[in-house]
């Protein structure tokens, strides 16, 4: 670092060292902790507009950009007596602060692409190349059943089936009432009976006479 950039950041350190507390009192946000420096990555001078992150407790709590190979970085909150780190682009710098109420520091910072010191979260890497596919798993369990369906419609009559067995012979039936009394009946009979003794004579009559003639 030439001697006029270390001069400059010397006298802006104590600018800020003076600025009277008074100026702090009548504001109500808590006074930041500023941290001034040289920022370097990978050996050489961080290039113009090159992020300067602070971060507490893995989170990220101030950021700026280089300007001229320096930085200018205030730290709001209230963190007193906690440790700052920082990043220079996404290295992480070898060099930490300890956050002081209203406090300044010089700190020229260095970090080399790849720094992975731990206390701070992994900067985004690229994305990966895509795995193989997997096996297939297992068959799971079957699910329970579900609820019944509603009714098809009917189907057409099926053919005819084959002839039953004969049955087997019926009991024998009873016997049928009497017949009433058969007065009636004998004298109709022996009526038919004098008329056919009649027709008989007759017929008897007229074949002696034919054989007479």
């Amino acid at each position: 670092m030439t001697k006029t950039r270390f001069l400059a950041l010397i006298t802006a350190l104590a600018l800020l060292m003076t600025i009277p507390t008074a100026v702090f009192a009548q504001s109500p946000k808590t006074p930041p902790h500023v941290f001034v420096g040289t920022a370097t990555l990978d050996g050489a001078t961080a290039v113009d507009g090159t992020a300067v992150t602070a971060w507490v407790d893995e989170e990220q709590e101030a950021a700026t950009n280089v300007v001229n190979g320096s930085y200018v970085l205030e730290v709001d909150g209230a963190f007193d007596g906690k440790t700052v780190a920082f990043r220079v682009g996404s290295a992480t710098a070898d060099q930490s602060g300890t956050w002081v109420f209203g406090g300044a520091s010089l700190l020229n910072l260095t970090a080399s692409s790849g720094n992975t010191t731990t206390g701070l979260p992994p900067a985004d890497g690229t994305q990966g190349a895509k795995g193989e596919k997997g096996e297939k798993g297992d068959t799971g369990a079957s699910g329970p059943a579900g609820a019944d369906g509603a009714a098809g419609a009917a189907g057409d009559p099926g053919p005819a089936g084959p002839t039953g067995a004969a049955g087997a012979d019926g009991s024998p039936g009873s016997a049928g009432a009497a017949g009433e009394d058969g007065s009636g009946s004998g004298i109709i009979g022996i009526i038919a009976l004098i008329i056919a003794a009649v027709a008989l004579l007759g017929a008897g009559g007229s074949y002696m006479m034919g054989r007479r003639i």
